[in-house]
């Protein structure tokens, strides 16, 4: 599930009852492989939404001028770094694309950025699982 919604990956490893670490490769591979697919056909996916959905919609949306922001101030480290909070390992990836990032850039800033977020995310569910209410939740 980490393929499109990155913290699937987190939530559904525990509770499939993996540790952390292994919650934490699984979700790094979910990302990754979502990563490496649509930055492989990144170009064509695009060109086939845009005649597919070609709405009149305007270029300079707030979402779009926020986004182009980012990439201004923070380049392809900036997008990485939000993709598993706010956009999708897709999406991220598409935008990073978009923007002209060489390939090798995307993958290793994607990387890095997975595995911070997906240890951040199994080690503070790992945390929170362990409170006594919790637990009686889920017993």
């Amino acid at each position: 599930m980490s393929l499109f919604k990155f913290i699937a990956g987190p939530v559904l490893g525990s509770a499939a009852g993996y540790g952390v670490i292994g919650s934490i490769l699984v979700t790094v591979a979910g990302m990754m492989t979502s990563v490496f697919l649509f930055t492989l056909i990144g170009s064509k996916f695009k060109n086939y939404l845009k005649l597919r959905f070609n709405k009149k919609k305007p270029i300079f949306s707030k979402k779009n001028r926020t986004l182009v922001k980012i990439w201004k101030k923070y380049g392809e480290i900036g997008i990485a770094i939000i993709t598993p909070l706010i956009l999708t390992p897709i999406g991220g990836t598409l935008i990073m694309v978009s923007f002209g990032a060489k390939k090798k850039h995307i993958y290793f800033n994607m990387l890095l950025s997975s595995f911070f977020w997906a240890t951040l995310f199994c080690l503070t569910i790992d945390r929170i699982l362990k409170i006594p209410f919790f637990q009686n939740l889920l017993m």
